[in-house]
C-alpha cells in the first residue's frame, strides 16, 4: 500500500501462514498499551517486578544473580541473555553487554504483560488493538503457547517469540497501524512515542556484540523494540527509516515511513541467499523503495494541523544574517534566563572561532533578531569531534525547569 490505498495485490489474500518471528513485532505492540494503560511505568523497569518467578526454571539462572538487573527493555531489544528457544532456557550473559536472538526472551516478555493484565492477550489485543483496524478472528489467530504451560495464574499463556496466524490483510493492516504512528482515524490505539521506539535502534543497544555473529551479522545496530530496521544503511538502496517484521519464511510487515508504504508478505522462503543476513530480503525490498517516482512528494503528517500556527513564510534571501560560517544544524531553545541556547556540528561556532572543528558545540545567542550575537560555550564533557555521519551531533535541544536537555544522534 502507498498513501493508505492498495497498490499491488498478489496470492489468495484470505489464506492465512504461520508468521514465525514476526509475531515479536505483532506482539510487541502490547507492550505499548501496557506503558499507555499504566500497567507498566517504564521499560526500564525490572521484569522480575511483574513476573513472580521471572527467569526460572531452570534454577540456574537464579544462581547466576543477573535476573533482578533484567529489565523490560532487555528483553524488547533482545538484551536480556536468553538463549534461542522459546522454553525455560539458560541465560548466557548479563544482561545489557551482548545482544543475541532469542525467543525466550520476549515469551518472558509475554508473561510480564499478561500478568501486568491478568487476561489472555490475544482478547486483550482483538479489544483494543486488532478489531478496531478492521481485523477479523478469521484474519489472525494466537496459538496456544507450544513452550511453556499453556496457561499462567489461569490465563491463556500466549508467545511472543512466535505462534500468531495471520492473513497479508491482518498483516498490512497492523504496518498502517505502524506507519500512522499508533493511530486510527482520530483514536491513538498505542503511543507514538512507543512506535517510534519500536523502530529506532535504542541508545545502549548500537554497536553491542553480537551472539553468533555469522548468522544475524550486526544486528544491535539495526534492531528496535522486537522489530527489525535499516539505520545503519545496511541496505544500501532502501530508506534508512524503513523497518518490518521478519518471520521463519521470509514472512514481513514492511514499513517505509519516508515513502509512506507498507508491504506485508507471506508465504515460502525467499528465493535468495541467506547470507550475509539481510542478504535473503534486500533483494524483495529494495525493488519497492527503487519503484517509487514521486520520492519528494510527502502525503501530509500524521496529525491534525496546528490551530494556533497556520503556517509560514521565508523572508528574502537577502535579508537573512549568517553567522558562525560553516557550522550546521543549530537545534535552538529559550531558556529560563531569556536567551536561546544552541548546538552545532562540523564547525568551529562563532567569532572568536573555537580552536579546533567539533562535530558538536555549544552556544549562547543574546539580542534582539536584528541584533543578535552568539557566544561559544566550551564543554570538556559535552565537546564531540568527529566529520558527518563519523561524529555525534545535535538532533534536538530543549529547556525545562532550567535544565538543558539535548537529543544526539550517530
Amino acid at each position: 500500500t502507498r498513501h493508505g490505498k492498495v497498490v499491488l495485490r498478489w496470492g489468495d489474500q484470505k489464506q492465512t501462514y504461520d508468521l514465525k518471528s514476526s509475531t515479536k513485532a505483532i506482539g510487541v505492540t502490547a507492550v505499548g498499551l501496557a506503558l499507555m494503560d499504566g500497567k507498566f511505568a517504564s521499560l526500564h523497569e525490572p521484569a522480575a517486578k511483574y513476573h513472580p518467578d521471572f527467569g526460572v526454571p531452570p534454577e540456574a539462572n537464579r544462581e547466576k544473580g543477573w535476573l533482578d538487573k533484567i529489565t523490560l527493555f532487555h528483553l524488547a531489544t533482545q538484551t536480556a541473555g536468553f538463549d534461542k528457544n522459546g522454553g525455560y532456557t539458560e541465560l548466557l550473559f548479563e544482561p545489557g553487554t551482548k545482544w543475541s536472538y532469542s525467543d525466550g526472551g520476549p515469551n518472558w516478555l509475554a508473561e510480564c504483560v499478561t500478568l501486568a493484565y491478568g487476561r489472555d492477550l490475544q482478547e486483550l489485543m482483538f479489544e483494543r488493538v486488532f478489531a478496531p483496524i478492521g481485523i477479523a478472528r478469521t484474519d489472525l489467530r494466537w496459538r496456544a503457547n507450544s513452550y511453556r504451560p499453556k496457561e499462567i495464574e489461569g490465563v491463556m499463556r500466549r508467545e511472543f517469540g512466535s505462534g500468531i496466524s495471520a492473513n497479508v490483510d491482518a498483516m498490512a493492516r497492523i504496518g498502517y497501524l505502524y506507519l500512522r504512528h499508533g493511530r486510527r482515524q482520530e483514536r491513538q490505539l498505542i503511543p507514538s512515542w512507543f512506535v517510534d521506539a519500536a523502530r529506532t535502534v535504542p541508545y545502549g543497544v548500537k554497536d553491542l556484540p553480537v551472539v553468533k555473529p555469522e548468522d544475524y551479522g550486526n544486528a544491535s545496530d539495526h534492531y528496535g523494540l522486537l522489530w527489525w530496521n535499516n539505520a545503519d544503511g545496511t541496505m544500501k538502496n532502501v530508506p534508512r527509516d524503513a523497518y518490518w517484521s521478519w518471520g521463519l519464511y521470509d514472512s514481513l510487515i514492511v514499513v517505509i515511513p519516508s515513502l509512506d508504504i507498507v508491504v506485508a508478505r507471506a508465504g515460502k522462503s525467499l528465493a535468495s541467499q541467506r547470507n550475509p543476513h539481510y542478504a535473503p530480503i534486500e533483494p524483495f525490498i529494495k525493488p519497492i523503495a527503487l519503484s517509487v517516482r514521486d520520492k519528494g512528494k510527502w502525503p501530509g503528517a500524521p496529525y491534525p494541523p496546528s490551530a494556533v500556527i497556520r503556517g509560514i513564510e521565508w523572508a528574502p534571501a537577502k535579508t537573512i544574517i549568517r553567522e558562525a560560517e560553516g557550522s550546521d544544524n543549530w537545534p535552538i531553545t529559550w531558556a529560563d534566563d531569556d536567551n536561546l541556547y544552541t548546538a552545532y556540528g562540523d564547525g568551529w561556532g562563532f567569532e572568536p572561532k573555537v580552536d579546533r572543528k567539533l562535530s558538536l558545540g555549544f552556544a549562547r545567542i543574546t539580542g534582539s533578531p536584528g541584533d543578535f550575537k552568539g557566544a561559544n560555550i566550551r564543554s570538556e564533557t559535552g565537546e564531540r569531534t568527529g566529520q558527518g555521519a563519523d561524529g555525534p551531533k545535535a538532533g534536538g535541544m530543549l529547556c525545562v525547569e532550567g535544565i538543558l536537555y539535548m537529543l544526539v544522534r550517530n
